[in-house]
This record gives C-alpha cells, structure tokens and sequence, in this order.
C-alpha cells in the first residue's frame, strides 16, 4: 500500500505541473506516455510470441513521428494524413513476406500493429488536442475519469454484492458502476457548469457527462478483457503498486474517444 501511495503522489507532482503549463513539456509527457503505452501492447503480445527486433523499434518511432506531427493542434478535426495511414499499413504488412527461422512474422502481428499504433496515436494525440484547445476542457474529463473510478471501487467495496463482469473483472460490481457514474458526473458536471459555462442546458451536460462516466468504465472492461486474453494480471509493472499505464489510463482513454464524439452537444 505504501509503494501504491508514493507512486501515486509522484505521478500527481509529474503530470498536473505539466498538465497546466501545456505546450511542449505537456507534449513530451504525453509522448514518453504513447510510447510506454505502445511498448506494453508489444509485451502482453510477445507472450504468446516474439515480435522481430526492426518492428519494434519501427512502432516506437512511429509514435514519436505521429507526436511531432499534432502536438500543437487545437481544431477538433482527425488530420493524420493518408500518406501517414499508408505508411503504417505497409510498412507493417510488407515484411510478412521475409519469413524466416530468426523472423517469424504474420498477419495476425502485422494487424495487430496496425490497430495498436493507430488506436495509441489517436487516444494520446486527442489529449493533446484537448489540452491545447482548453484546460479547462481536459480537466473536465479528467474529473469524470479520477472520480468515477475512484468511487466505484470505494462504492463497489462498501456495499457491492452484484459482480457487474465477472468473467472479465472478477471485483467489479453494479453498485460500483452506478456509484461511480453517480459521483463522477456530480463532481463534473458541477465543474462544468460553474468553470466552463453556467449557460448550458443542465439536462444536456447531466446526460453528456453520464455517457462519459459509464463509457470510461466500460474502457475498464475492455482493457481488463485484453489482459484476460493474454493471461496477465497488469500490463506491465511500469508504475509500482499500480501495474501499468495503461492500467492507469484505460478510462480516461475511452472517455476522451467518446468526448470527441458528442462534443457538439456541449
């Protein structure tokens, strides 16, 4: 518990200075996150088989390209190019033509790659874009993500009986997706409308923000399903007491997707 909390306070200290100051130091932090990120999706896979050495190093500096190619956008319009998009697709599937005994490499890795890059450039350049566009938008976002969870697993722990995917994530319960949602759309939607803009309908933020809360929780899910498929308990051991960050951003990562989506209502 005490590795957890010191983790935990580190990771406060590191990331909300860099959250407020913005611009490159901010773009940096959510680069070393896109590449840590990429590099566990990589290791779960390789425990079910060996991904070549050229590949590896190939995602990792596709992921700095992409960082360097939107960290100082703000518009809320998907602009990575197709020359880009092309790039990633060939340059991925063409080696599944150079099998050999030293580089066992097929389709399945090659998809894989494909979807891992695209996913990990597209969640982290979102935040940027966000972040860029307004603070005050991201730490919105951010307030449902910390306090949806948070609650759910104090709510789920109280008084949770009702396992809400047990197959998928044994401790999770009903009570604690409701109690969260509850708590996190409370304390963001009371942020939103006194900090953002007191104009809104409530209705349309109460109901945006619940999307959100119960969208993030769902992202929980899937990503506790992804380590079910490999047969790991955390993504790596990254961050001590809390596993990976990917373990610590798989909320805010869906709810930045799903933010995007219904944007225009608020």
């Amino acid at each position: 518990m005490k590795k957890r909390i010191l983790s935990a306070i580190i990771m406060i200290l590191i990331f909300v200075p860099l959250l407020f100051i913005g611009g490159v130091p901010f773009t940096i932090l959510m680069t070393l996150l896109a590449l840590a990120s990429m590099y566990e999706l990589i290791t779960i896979r390789e425990k079910k088989k060996k991904i070549p050495m050229l590949i590896k190093v190939i995602s990792y500096l596709l992921v700095i390209f992409s960082s360097i190619l939107t960290y100082n956008q703000n518009i809320f319009s998907y602009t990575m190019s197709y020359q880009l998009i092309s790039f990633i697709v060939l340059i991925f599937l063409l080696p599944i033509l150079l099998k050999s005994k030293s580089m066992d490499y097929d389709i399945n890795d090659a998809l894989y790659l494909v979807g891992s890059l695209l996913f990990i450039n597209i969640a982290f350049n979102l935040i940027l874009v966000v972040r860029n566009y307004s603070l005050n938008y991201l730490i919105y976002l951010l307030l449902i993500t910390v306090i949806t969870d948070t609650f759910a697993l104090i709510t789920g722990m109280y008084i949770g009986k009702n396992k809400l995917a047990p197959s998928i994530s044994p401790h999770k319960t009903i009570e604690g997706f409701i109690g969260g949602a509850l708590m996190g759309t409370f304390v963001a939607t009371t942020f939103y409308f006194t900090v953002i803009d007191s104009n809104i309908s409530l209705v349309i933020l109460i109901l945006t923000t619940v999307f959100l809360a119960v969208i993030g929780q769902l992202g929980d899910l899937v990503f506790s399903s992804i380590k079910r498929t490999y047969g790991v308990k955390d993504f790596s051991n990254l961050i001590p007491g809390h596993g990976g960050i990917l373990d610590r951003l798989d909320s805010i990562i869906f709810v930045i997707l799903a933010f995007i989506l219904v944007m225009g209502l608020i």
